[in-house]
């Protein structure tokens, strides 16, 4: 029996000194190396992108006025309604010109009088039987009295007021028999057959922008509608205070959907070229720094990027990364620098991440 029990004994403290070593946990190997971390990796290549300059700018009509009146009188006649489409010239108000006609025909009587007197004083002055300077006299009081009947023509016409090009009326703000003085408004006219887009560009980039560009516009009132247009012109000053100039885009308008004062924001649509771009998933944002996971021997090894414009889920990477590099895109979060890495596309089958 005694052998049985030193037997017994051997075997419990060969198992009480198995228990005193670690055990080999996740992660570890034969040896006690890491075990590869699986992953998904991509190779940066350069790829053409044309990146946008984005910016909020306030529509404005082509053509747009205030019709006001120039004289103070009485409103006649109204020939539009609110939201009227009128071509140029087009008569919008009539004013009571009582007193004008009444000096026009005055105006009329005195010229012809001034007219017969001067052919009866010429034909005298043609037989020497008046003299030279009393025709000059009588031809100065024939061009005054045209002028005076002129002068009251012009009156009238100011009591007619028209459209000063073609578009689109406001609402009326005037009805026969209302007294109107000079700066009264009448109503508004506005050409939206095509409207410009006024948005600032910061002066950095002022290179970027040109005229002829082309520019795309969205609208709150029409999100699934994209307008599209050109830089028509640059401003020459620069703003002190915002270090931003002012660029307009002209949009056409058929439709009449962009009105006065609706704002836009604006994309600049810039010149093709090549760029290093990986997704936005593969990138770590760490307060203000930003890096990614690059393999190299097998490896990952952080590497600290400047990123640049984000568009359509990738990100364009000004340095810390060179064409060729092997990134890490899905599985950076099981990851830290110096880790085994193996792509999920080479990884032996039945091995999972």
């Amino acid at each position: 029996m005694r052998p049985i029990r030193a037997f017994a004994f051997l075997a419990i403290a060969a198992v009480l000194a198995g228990c005193g070593k670690p055990a080999a946990g996740p992660g570890k190997g034969k040896g006690g190396d890491d075990r590869p971390v699986t992953v998904t990796t991509q190779v940066v290549r350069p790829q053409p992108f044309a990146d946008t300059l984005q910016a909020l700018g306030t529509v404005r009509a082509r053509e747009s006025v205030t019709v006001t009146a120039s004289v103070s009188e009485k409103v006649q006649s109204v020939h539009f309604d609110s939201g009227d489409t009128v071509r140029a010239g087009a008569p919008l108000v009539t004013l009571s010109g009582q007193a004008e006609q009444a000096q026009l025909g005055e105006a009329q009587a005195a010229a012809s009088e001034a007219e017969k007197l001067y052919r009866r004083q010429s034909e005298l002055a043609a037989q020497q039987l008046i003299a030279r300077s009393q025709l000059d006299t009588q031809r100065a009081t024939r061009d005054a009295a045209a002028a005076r009947v002129a002068q009251v023509r012009a009156q009238l016409a100011d009591r007619v007021i028209r459209a000063p090009f073609g578009g689109v009326l406001g609402l009326r703000q005037v009805s026969p028999g209302s007294l109107v003085t000079p700066g009264t408004v009448i109503t508004t006219l506005d050409d939206l057959s095509t409207v410009f887009v006024d948005f600032p560009v910061p002066e950095t980039r002022l290179s970027q922008v040109g005229p002829g560009a082309r520019v795309a516009g969205t609208a709150a009132a029409y999100p699934d509608r994209r307008f599209e247009g050109t830089v028509a012109t640059v401003d020459a000053r620069i703003d002190p205070a915002t270090r931003a100039l002012t660029v307009r885009g002209k949009f056409p308008n058929a439709d009449r959907a962009l009105k006065p004062g609706m704002l836009l924001t604006v994309d600049i649509a810039r010149a093709e070229r090549p760029a290093l771009l990986v997704p936005e998933i593969a990138v770590v944002q760490v307060g203000a720094e930003s890096y990614v996971f690059r393999v190299r021997d097998g490896k990952a090894e952080r590497a600290d990027v400047s990123l640049g414009t984000r568009r359509d889920g990738r990100v364009e990477v000004l340095s810390g990364l060179a064409a060729g590099d092997t990134i890490v895109v899905d599985g950076t979060g099981k990851l830290k620098p110096g880790a085994k890495v193996v792509d999920a596309g080479k990884a032996p089958r039945g091995r999972s991440a």
